[in-house]
């Protein structure tokens, strides 16, 4: 007869629960990751490079006359890489002893959370640096930190539209933020549903607040606050997809292994990807006002 101990027959059930909640945690937390353009590394491959070209010029012609200009491809590359992330759990002999299969769900939904964090911030950082830095509420409006409202949706709009930027267009800002505009919205009638748009309407219907002129906006929780000028903001964006690029080597990965010493099972989550910046001119910072005063009094 086998002998039989705690971890007999229900810690592989119990690791399958970890996988599959870290793998929904993340898919439906990953804000970002589903705005930009993705790229896959296969077996053998250590980067991709993503060529540009440039645009090119067309002239008015006379009959008879030669056309003594030519025009250059203008072809530039950017190359991508990955480098690994992960983090770690330890769950003991006793603690699976006296388990409930809660404990696994939780185990899982706080790893998937921890992964797509991670991602989401990595991808938010980059939309500081889009157009050299430069936050277009510098150039269309007055100071920083400005009020999300309509006003501002739609000189948003304006700017993305007048700089050419391809489509799909998205903003994304702090939920503090987004409530201003949302409840402005409300108001008028406008567009907040998914319907046509090019994403996900599984993972971003959380996410999605509404369509202005074209313009997709989300809000996202991730987006750090700080003060500015006395106000409380956050640095969000305005972008195409072919702004920025998220490149995976290896998709999040859960594995086990048995630690006698420890009496314990160390359980690890990782991943192997880049986040990048593919088209500076593809999009632009945008420091907007983000605290709850501004939220309700507005």
């Amino acid at each position: 007869m086998g002998i039989q101990t705690a971890t007999t027959g229900n810690l592989d059930d119990a690791q399958r629960i970890v996988i599959a909640q870290c793998r929904y945690t993340l898919e439906h937390n990953a804000v970002m990751r589903n705005l930009v353009e993705l790229f896959k590394l296969g077996q053998g491959e250590k980067q991709i490079t993503v060529p540009k070209v440039a645009q090119m010029t067309a002239h008015s012609l006379t009959d008879g006359v030669d056309l003594a200009e030519s025009e250059d491809i203008g072809m530039t590359t950017t190359d991508l890489t990955t480098s690994e992330v992960g983090l770690k759990v330890i769950l003991t002999y006793k603690l699976l002893r006296q388990e409930n299969e809660d404990v696994f769900r939780i185990v899982g939904r706080q790893m998937g959370d921890a992964m797509a964090r991670k991602i989401d911030e990595d991808l938010i950082a980059l939309l500081v640096g889009l157009h050299g830095g430069l936050n277009i509420s510098d150039n269309a409006y007055s100071g920083d930190a400005l009020v999300f409202d309509l006003v501002t949706a739609t000189g948003a709009v304006a700017w993305a539209k007048t700089n050419k930027l391809p489509a799909p267009i998205s903003l994304v800002a702090h939920p503090y933020s987004v409530a201003v505009t949302a409840k402005a919205a409300a108001s008028v009638g406008a567009t907040t549903t998914l319907q046509a748009l090019d994403y996900p309407v599984d993972l971003l219907t959380h996410f999605f607040r509404m369509n202005i002129n074209g313009m997709s906006i989300f809000e996202d929780g991730n987006i750090a606050t700080a003060t500015h000028d006395s106000e409380t903001c956050g640095i969000g964006g305005v972008f195409s997809k072919s702004a920025l690029a998220f490149v995976e080597s290896q998709a999040p990965t859960t594995e086990r292994e048995k630690d006698i010493s420890l009496r314990g099972w160390e359980v690890m989550l990782t991943s192997d990807y880049g986040a990048f910046e593919l088209d500076d001119s593809y999009g632009a910072p945008l420091a907007l006002a983000a605290n709850v005063a501004v939220t309700v009094d507005t």
